[in-house]
C-alpha cells in the first residue's frame, strides 16, 4: 500500500512568450536601435498574439497551492466468441503541495494525503511536464505502477458469477507508460492555451482553433497469469478456465501517432474561461510479448489503433491573481486478434495562485 508521493513536477508554461516580451522591451528602451537577430525573430513569432484577444502575462514570479488528482485504468481482454475481460485500477491519488515558478520554470511538490509515512516506498511514480506556448505545446510524461492495482470488474463467460473478485487487490500486474506528445496550434494569434492551462495569459474573447501534432510512446505490461488463475479459483471457489490469449508474461509496444483535433476558449463573463479540447490520434503500435510458459508462444503485433486525448480547464485570472481547475485525460488502445489492451489516464488539479514581480512593461511609472 502506497504510503508516500514525492514528486517534482515540471510545468513549463509559456517559456518564449515571456522571454521575447522582456527582451522585446528592452530593446524599444536602447537608445540606438539594433538589427534583430534570427533567434528573436523566431522567439517573437512564438508569442505573437492579437492582444484584441489575448492579454500577455504582466508577472515575472508565481506562487501557487495545487491539489493533483490522477486516475488510471486498464482493461484486458481477448476476442471472439468466448472472449473475456477483467479490468484493473488503482486506488484514486489525491496529492497536494505548493509551486513556485519563475516565468516558464514551475517546481513544485506534493505529498499523498492518504497516508504520509516517509519510510514507505510507493509503488508508484509519476512525472508530468508540459510546455505552453501561443503557437506550440508539448506533454512529456512517465507512469509506473506496480502491484497496486485492483480488480474492478471481470467477464468469464455466460453464467460465471464473477463478484467475488470485484475489489479485490491483484499484485499480479505492473505498468509502465513513457511518452511525449507535439501539437501546433493553427490559430495561434487568436487562442490562447495558455490561458486555459497555465495562467499565464488571459483570454479576452471567445475563440477557438485546428490543432496538429505528433507523439511517440512506450508502453510496457508485466502479466501474471498463474497469479491470476490461482486468485480466481480461490474466490470463486472452482477452477475457472482463462482463455489462452492471456497466457503471456510481458507485453511491451511502442506507438507513433499523428493527430488532429479542436480546442476551444469561452470566455463567459469576465477574468472567466472555460477551455475544450479533444484530439484524435492515429497510431501505429509495433509489439511483441512473451508467453506465460513453454506452451505458449509469443506473438508480434504490427498495428494501427485510435487513441484520443481531452483538456478541459475552468480558470478565473484577473492576471494577479487566479483559481481555477483543469483535467487532462489520454486514451490509448492496442487491439490484435488475439489480445488487446485499453488504457486511460489522466490527472485533475484544482489550484489557486498568485503572480507577482511586475515585467518592465507592465511597471508603473514612478512621477
Amino acid at each position: 500500500m502506497r504510503k508516500l508521493l514525492t514528486i517534482l513536477m515540471l510545468t513549463m508554461t509559456t517559456s518564449l512568450t515571456s522571454w521575447a516580451e522582456d527582451t522585446q522591451s528592452d530593446s524599444l528602451a536602447a537608445q540606438q536601435p539594433k538589427r534583430e537577430g534570427w533567434l528573436k525573430r523566431l522567439i517573437d513569432s512564438f508569442s505573437d498574439q492579437d492582444t484584441t484577444y489575448v492579454e500577455p502575462q504582466h508577472y515575472n514570479w508565481a506562487l501557487m497551492l495545487q491539489s493533483v488528482t490522477t486516475y488510471d485504468y486498464y482493461r484486458l481482454s481477448t476476442t471472439g466468441p468466448d472472449g473475456q475481460s477483467i479490468s484493473f485500477s488503482p486506488q484514486v491519488d489525491v496529492r497536494m503541495g505548493p509551486y513556485f515558478g519563475w516565468r516558464w520554470i514551475f517546481l513544485g511538490y506534493t505529498i499523498d494525503l492518504r497516508n504520509i509515512n516517509i519510510f514507505n516506498k510507493s509503488p508508484k511514480f509519476e512525472l508530468d511536464a508540459s510546455i505552453y506556448s501561443a503557437r506550440f505545446g508539448a506533454d512529456i510524461f512517465y507512469r509506473r505502477t506496480v502491484n497496486d492495482y485492483k480488480i474492478r470488474s471481470v467477464n468469464m463467460g455466460k453464467g460465471i458469477n464473477t463478484k467475488p473478485l470485484e475489489g479485490v487487490s491483484f499484485d499480479g500486474l505492473k505498468v509502465s507508460i513513457t511518452g511525449v506528445n507535439l501539437y501546433y496550434i493553427f490559430n495561434y494569434k487568436h487562442f490562447s492555451y495558455p490561458a486555459a492551462f497555465a495562467q499565464s495569459s488571459c483570454q479576452k474573447i471567445s475563440c477557438g482553433s485546428w490543432m496538429a501534432g505528433l507523439g511517440y510512446l512506450t508502453n510496457s505490461i508485466e502479466f501474471d497469469y498463474e497469479r491470476l488463475a490461482a486468485l480466481t479459483k480461490e474466490r470463486l471457489g472452482r477452477q475457472v478456465q482463462l482463455d489462452s490469449g492471456f497466457n503471456f508474461n510481458s507485453v511491451k509496444y511502442r506507438d507513433i501517432s499523428a493527430s488532429v483535433g479542436y480546442a476551444y476558449n469561452w470566455v463567459f463573463a469576465r477574468y472567466w474561461l472555460f477551455c475544450s479540447s479533444l484530439s484524435l490520434a492515429l497510431g501505429y503500435k509495433k509489439s511483441y510479448s512473451e508467453g506465460a510458459n513453454d506452451n505458449s508462444r509469443g506473438f508480434n503485433l504490427d498495428n494501427f489503433n485510435f487513441d484520443g486525448i481531452g483538456r478541459f480547464g475552468l480558470v478565473w485570472n484577473n492576471t494577479k491573481w487566479y483559481a481555477g481547475a483543469s483535467a487532462i485525460v489520454r486514451a490509448y488502445n492496442y487491439r490484435k486478434s488475439r489480445f488487446a489492451t485499453n488504457n486511460i489516464f489522466g490527472d485533475l488539479n484544482i489550484y489557486v495562485g498568485l503572480n507577482f514581480g511586475p515585467r518592465s512593461p507592465y511597471k508603473k511609472k514612478k512621477r
